[in-house]
């Protein structure tokens, strides 16, 4: 099983990496955009937004989960 603290970086580098694409969405040229935005809108998007709550909230999941295996 992977320590907390792992987890916790590799939860943190997977937000930071799955951000940067969506930074270059936002500043990129207008002409460019729609090559940018399917992936932009179903991968890199949703992966921030489920990492980002699971920084957030993963604790109450985690504790959610136990219950009911339980």
């Amino acid at each position: 099983m992977i320590s907390s603290a792992t987890q916790r970086t590799i939860v943190r580098w997977i937000h930071i990496i799955f951000s940067i694409p969506i930074l270059g969405y936002i500043y990129s040229p207008f002409e460019k955009l729609p090559g940018y935005a399917t992936p932009t809108r179903y991968v890199f998007l949703p992966t921030m937004i489920l990492s980002g709550l699971w920084m957030w909230k993963g604790h109450v999941v985690r504790r959610l989960l136990s219950k009911r295996s339980a």
